[in-house]
C-alpha cells in the first residue's frame, strides 16, 4: 500500500490532497521523525509539535514566492519533508547528509540559515524589505517558539517590523518550552493570553451579530474596531503585540489543521504585520516526549517502544555541576547562571539545592553575562554556564561588563571544540579566540574530570578579573596510567630530550598520548607540552620548546587568532630557530560524528602521527597500522 508521503516530492503536492488525507499525511510524517530521530539522534518533541503547522504553512504559502524563516531550527524536520528531501532524511546529522537546520546552501526552500534563538523575525524583515524594494510578489512568515521570545534580538525585530507598510507574518509557536522550561515576565504574559481565549469567542459574536442588524450595525463595529486595542488592554493587562505594531490574532490550536489554513489564508489578505498567536504540544504524537518534552527535545539515539536513550553515564557537564553543588556548599558568595540549559549544563542538582543562588535568566545570553557583571560588583561570584557557540553572543558583554571592570566572574564554557552532528552553527571553536583578545582574562582548557576541579577551584579562588574553564561535550577521552593531573600553568609529559615538542590543550592531549606511544615504537621520540591554561600562556611552556627541531601545536579550534598563532609568535621571539607546524581549524565545521570530524581536520591521533611523520620525512605515504 503506498503511502501519502510518497506522493510528496514538493509542497505544491499538497494541493493535491483532501482534507482527511492532509490528516493522514500529519500522522506518516510524525512516524518518520520518530524513526529518523531515534537512529539518528536529534531533536524530537519540537519537531513533534510543528507537523499541522509546517503542512498548513506549506499548503497556503506556495513557496519559493514566498519564504518562510524558521527560528533557530530545531523544528525543521516537516518542512525539510515537504520540501524535496524527504528520502535524504536518513542522513540527518550525519557527514555528507543533510543539516539538522535549515541551509541556504541545502535547499532553495530553506530562505535563511539559522541554528541561534531569536533570529527569525529580523531576518524575515530584511528578506520583506528586499522584496518590497525589489517589486517582488510574495509573503514573508517568520516562525519564532516562546522559548526564543525570551531573546532581545526577537524584540529589537519586532519594533522595527511593526513599521512594516506591507503584509508581514510572524507566527508564535507557543509550546511553553524552550529546552529547559521558560522563564521570566515573557511566559506569564503568555501564560496569561493561553487562559483567556473569551477576547476571541466575544469578537467573533459580536461581529456576528451586528452583520445580522441592518443600517445600524456597520457603524457600531467600526466605533468597536476603534476601540478594540482599549477592550484588549481591559481584558489582557497588556497589548504589547500591537504596540510594537503588529495585529494580533489568537491564541489558535496549532494541531486543528484545517483551521490553522483558513487562519493563514484569513491572514495573508491583511496589508499589515500580524502576529499569530499558535499554541502546541511538544512532543505531539509520541507518549514519552509528550510526558517529558524537555528529556526529548535534544536527544540521543533510543528505543521507540521504551523511549529509553542510550546510556550516556557521566560526562564534563555532570561533573561541572557536581563541582559547583560542592563549593556552593561552604561559599555562599557562589551563583550559577544558565541561558535556557540548566539540563544541558548540568545545573539540574544545583538549581534544587540552592534555587536563591541559580538563575535560569531564558535564550538571553548578552543578558546572562551583564547580569553576572552585576552580581560580581554586588560581592558574589557568579559561575556562567553557557554553550561556547552561544556564548559568542556576549562578546561585547564579556569586554565592556565583565572584564573592562575586571569583575571576578567565570565562566564555565561547555562544548568548547568540535560537537559533532549539530554542525556548522554549533561548533565551539571560536571562544578560545575571541578570548584571547580580551584582556583581564583568564582562561583554562582541562583534559580530564580531576582537571576541571582544579580548574574551576583555581579559576573561582586564585585568579582576580574574569575566569573561563572552558570543557569539550561528552566524556573524557583516553588517560595514560603514569599521567597526574597538576595545578600549574601547563606540564610536560613523554621524552625530555625529544628534538620534536608537540603542543596542545584540552581534549587533544589524549590523542597526542596516543600517538606519542606509536611514534615512540617506530623509534621516533616525542615530547608533549600540555597547557592547562592557555591564556596568558606560561613563558616557561613556550621555553620548552625552544630548542625542539620541530614543533607541532595541535588545536581544535579556529587557527586565525587562536593560541596556536599566539604561542608562535611567543616562540619566535624567544629565539626559536626550527621548524613550527600548526594544525588548526580554518573555516566552518559541518556536521558529522565528533571522532569523524576531529579525523577529518587532522586532530585525531592518524592526523598527528600523519602530520609528524611527514614533516620529519619519515613519512612513507601512508598512515602506520595504529589499530
Amino acid at each position: 500500500m503506498e503511502h501519502l508521503l510518497e506522493k510528496i516530492n514538493q509542497p505544491g503536492d499538497l494541493q493535491k490532497l483532501s482534507p482527511s488525507e492532509l490528516e493522514e499525511l500529519c500522522s506518516e510524517i510524525r512516524e518518520q521523525i520518530i524513526q529518523t530521530v531515534s537512529h539518528n539522534g536529534g531533536h524530537l518533541a519540537s519537531n513533534l509539535g510543528v507537523v499541522e503547522l509546517t503542512v498548513a504553512l506549506h499548503k497556503v504559502f506556495h513557496e519559493p514566492e514566498n519564504k518562510i524563516v524558521w527560528d533557530v531550527g530545531h523544528q525543521a524536520y516537516t518542512h525539510k519533508i515537504l520540501t524535496g528531501r524527504r528520502e535524504q532524511l536518513s542522513t540527518i546529522r550525519t557527514r555528507g547528509g543533510l543539516s539538522g537546520y535549515p541551509n541556504r546552501a541545502e535547499s532553495s526552500y530553506d530562505a535563511f540559515n539559522v541554528g541561534h534563538a531569536s533570529t527569525s523575525i529580523s531576518a524575515a524583515y530584511g528578506i520583506a524589505m528586499a522584496k518590497k524594494i525589489r517589486h517582488e510578489p510574495g509573503h514573508v512568515i517568520a516562525v519564532i517558539g516562546d522559548g526564543a521570545l525570551t531573546g532581545g534580538l526577537a524584540y529589537e525585530g519586532l519594533n522595527n517590523a511593526g513599521r512594516f507598510t506591507k503584509n508581514f507574518i510572524v507566527i508564535l509557536n507557543d509550546n511553553t518550552m524552550s529546552i529547559s522550561r521558560n522563564v521570566g515576565a515573557i511566559a506569564r504574559y503568555l501564560a496569561h493570553i493561553r487562559t483567556m481565549p473569551g477576547y476571541l469567542r466575544a469578537k467573533g459574536n459580536v461581529e456576528s451579530i451586528l452583520q445580522k442588524i441592518p443600517g445600524i450595525g456597520e457603524p457600531i463595529h467600526h466605533a468597536i474596531s476603534k476601540s478594540k486595542a482599549a477592550f484588549k488592554h481591559l481584558l489582557y493587562n497588556n497589548t504589547l503585540f500591537e504596540d510594537m505594531g503588529f495585529i494580533y490574532y489568537g491564541p489558535f490550536d496549532g494541531h486543528n489543521l484545517q483551521h490553522m489554513i483558513e487562519v493563514l489564508e484569513n491572514a495573508k489578505k491583511i496589508d499589515h504585520p500580524i502576529l499569530l498567536h499558535v499554541t502546541t504540544a511538544k512532543g505531539k504524537g509520541y507518549s514519552f516526549a509528550e510526558q517529558n518534552p524537555g528529556v526529548f527535545h535534544g536527544v540521543s539515539q533510543f528505543d521507540i517502544e521504551t523511549g529509553k536513550a542510550s546510556l550516556a553515564g557521566e560526562n564534563f557537564s555532570s561533573r561541572f555541576g557536581d563541582f559547583l553543588c560542592e563549593a556552593a556548599a561552604s561559599d555562599k558568595k557562589i551563583c550559577a547562571i544558565t541561558a535556557a540549559m540548566q539540563i544541558g549544563t548540568g545545573l539540574t542538582e544545583f538549581g534544587r539545592k540552592y534555587p536563591d543562588r541559580f538563575f535560569d535568566v531564558g535564550i538571553a545570553e548578552e543578558h546572562a553575562v551583564t547580569f553576572a557583571g552585576g552580581l560580581a560588583s554586588g560581592g558574589m561570584h557568579p559561575v556562567c554556564a553557557i554553550y561556547s557557540t552561544f556564548l559568542q553572543r556576549g562578546y561585547d558583554q564579556i569586554i565592556h561588563d565583565a572584564a573592562l571592570q575586571n569583575l571576578e566572574i567565570t565562566f564555565a564554557i561547555d562544548r568548547a571544540g568540535l560537537v559533532g552532528e549539530d554542525g556548522e552553527t554549533h561548533q565551539g571553536i571560536f571562544d578560545a579566540a575571541f578570548l584571547n583578545t580580551v584582556p583581564n582574562t583568564t582562561v583554562f582548557a582541562p583534559s580530564y574530570y580531576d582537571e576541571l576541579y582544579l580548574s574551576l577551584r583555581t579559576a573561582i579562588y586564585s585568579c582576580s578579573g574574569v575566569t573561563a574553564v572552558r570543557f569539550p561535550r561528552g566524556s573524557q577521552l583516553f588517560r595514560p596510567h603514569d599521567f597526574q593531573a597538576t595545578n600549574d600553568a601547563y606540564c610536560t609529559y613523554g621524552d625530555t630530550e625529544a628534538a620534536n615538542v608537540l603542543v596542545t590543550y584540552g581534549r587533544l592531549f589524549s590523542f597526542a598520548c596516543q600517538a606519542l606511544q606509536r611514534l615512540q615504537k617506530q623509534g621516533i621520540p616525542l615530547r608533549i607540552v600540555k597547557l592547562n591554561r592557555i591564556k596568558p600562556i606560561a613563558q616557561q611552556a613556550v621555553l620548552e620548546a625552544t630548542n625542539a627541531q620541530h614543533v607541532f601545536f595541535f588545536e581544535e579550534g579556529i587557527q586565525q587568532g587562536g593560541v596556536g598563532e599566539h604561542f608562535e609568535c611567543m616562540l619566535y621571539e624567544a629565539g626559536f630557530e626550527g621548524n613550527y607546524h600548526l594544525q588548526a581549524i580554518t573555516g566552518f565545521v559541518k556536521q558529522s560524528s565528533m571522532m569523524e570530524s576531529l579525523h577529518d581536520l587532522g586532530l585525531d591521533e592518524a592526523g598527528m602521527i600523519q602530520t609528524i611523520l611527514h614533516a620529519t620525512q619519515n613519512w612513507q605515504g601512508r598512515i602506520p597500522n595504529i589499530s
